[in-house]
C-alpha cells in the first residue's frame, strides 16, 4: 500500500524527513487502517483503494498532489477530536493517505488532556507532520492566546511541537479599512514575522474573501495588495484560503463604482510563489445567489479546478515540494466522509498529458 511514486526518489535526499514518512507508510499502511477500522466501527473504504478506483478516470499522467504534501486542518474534524480523541482521528487521517496536520488549537475539546509533547509524539507515531497553526492575531483581553498579547507563549508552543509555520487566520482589520490602517498592521505582522524566523519558523497570514475588498479612503486599492506590498516577503508569508479566494474573486471583481477590476487568485502565487508555502484545499459549487458566490462541499464536488491549480504551482521550476496543501471543510456534513473523500480525489488527479 505504499504511496511512494517514482518522482518522490530522487527528493529523498533532499528531504530526509519526507522520505522516512514515505517509507513507514508503505510499511504500516495496512496495520494503521486495521487499528482506525477497530476503533472506528466500518468507517469506510481506504483512501488508497478510492484512489486507485478514479485514477482510470483521471488518466495516468503524473499525479497532481506531491508526495508527502497532503495536510488537513484539524479544525474540520473538530467534532471527532472533541468526541473520540487525537489518537483515533490520527489514525484515521493515516488510513485515508494524510501526511500533515495543521492545528486550530491544541484541544480543540479533546477528549481527554493533552500535552505539547504528548501530541506531536501522537501525531509522528501516525505518520503525520505537524505543519502549522492557527491562531489568533489579536484580542482586547490582555492574558489572550494571540500574537499581540502573547507572541512569546504562541512561538514557545509551536517550538515545542516542531512547527514550521505558524500563523494566524485572522484577517488585518485590526486598525480599519483604509490603506494607513493596513500598513499598520502589515508592520505587526514584520514584528512576527521576524520573531518567528529568529526561531527557524516562518509566520504566515490565511486569507478569506474580506482581503480581495477595496480600501475606504482609496477604492482603487485592493487591500490584499496592501498587504503584499507593506509585509517583507522574508518575514511573512501567506497561505492561500483556495475557496475563499474565488470568493474574493466573485465579491470585488468590480469597485465600488462598478468599474471592472478582476483578478485570478492563481496569478497571485504564480507571481510570487515563494511567499504562499501553505494552501487550504476547500472547494464549492458556484452559486451566484450565495452572497459569496459559492456553496461550500467536500474537495472534488465542487467547481474549483484543483488539477489546473496544483499544477499551476506545482509545475512552476524548484516548486514540486516546495508548497504544502491542506484539505478543509468549514462545516462538513459528516467529517471523516469529509477527509477520506477529499484525499482520494486529490490523489486521483494526474496531470494533462
Amino acid at each position: 500500500m505504499s504511496r511512494t511514486p517514482r518522482t518522490a526518489r530522487s527528493s529523498k535526499a533532499q528531504d530526509p524527513e519526507l522520505a522516512h514518512r514515505l517509507s513507514r507508510r508503505g510499511m504500516l499502511g495496512v496495520a494503521a487502517g486495521a487499528t482506525a477500522a477497530a476503533l472506528l466501527g466500518a468507517a469506510s473504504t481506504p483512501a488508497v483503494a478510492a484512489t486507485d478506483a478514479t485514477a482510470g478516470a483521471q488518466g495516468r499522467g503524473r499525479p497532481v498532489l506531491p508526495p508527502g504534501r497532503l495536510g488537513i486542518q484539524l479544525y474540520s474534524l473538530r467534532d471527532k477530536v472533541s468526541t473520540l480523541g487525537f489518537a483515533a482521528v490520527f489514525a484515521e487521517l493515516e488510513k485515508y493517505g494524510y501526511d500533515e496536520v495543521e492545528f486550530a488549537g491544541y484541544t480543540q475539546g479533546s477528549a481527554g488532556p493533552i500535552t505539547l509533547a504528548q501530541l506531536k509524539r501522537l501525531a509522528r507515531n501516525h505518520g503525520l507532520n505537524p505543519i502549522g497553526s492557527h491562531v489568533g492575531y489579536y484580542s482586547s483581553d490582555p492574558n489572550a492566546y494571540t500574537f499581540a498579547q502573547n507572541l512569546t507563549k504562541v512561538l514557545d508552543d509551536a517550538q515545542a511541537l516542531g512547527l514550521k509555520h505558524i500563523g494566524t487566520a485572522s484577517n488585518p482589520f485590526r486598525y480599519g479599512s483604509t490603506v494607513d490602517a493596513w500598513k499598520r498592521a502589515a508592520e505587526e505582522f514584520n514584528t512576527y514575522g521576524a520573531a518567528a524566523r529568529a526561531r527557524g519558523m516562518k509566520f504566515y497570514q490565511h486569507n478569506h474573501s474580506e482581503e480581495f475588498s477595496f480600501a475606504t479612503d482609496k477604492p482603487n486599492v485592493r487591500l490584499y495588495d496592501v498587504l503584499l506590498a507593506e509585509t517583507d516577503p522574508k518575514l511573512v508569508y501567506l497561505e492561500m484560503d483556495i475557496f475563499w479566494a474565488y470568493s474574493g474573486q466573485f465579491r470585488f471583481s468590480k469597485r465600488v463604482d462598478g468599474t471592472p477590476a478582476p483578478f485570478e487568485p492563481l496569478d497571485y502565487v504564480l507571481k510570487q510563489p515563494d511567499r504562499y508555502p501553505l494552501f487550504h484545499v476547500k472547494d464549492g459549487e458556484s452559486d451566484p445567489s450565495n452572497q459569496y458566490g459559492y456553496r461550500m462541499t467536500d474537495v472534488g464536488d465542487g467547481d474549483i479546478d484543483y488539477q489546473r491549480f496544483i499544477s499551476g504551482v506545482t509545475r512552476l521550476k524548484g516548486h514540486r515540494l516546495a508548497h504544502h496543501w491542506q484539505a478543509e471543510h468549514d462545516n462538513p456534513t459528516e467529517s471523516f466522509t469529509f477527509a477520506r473523500r477529499s484525499s482520494a480525489h486529490l490523489h486521483s488527479l494526474r496531470e494533462k498529458c
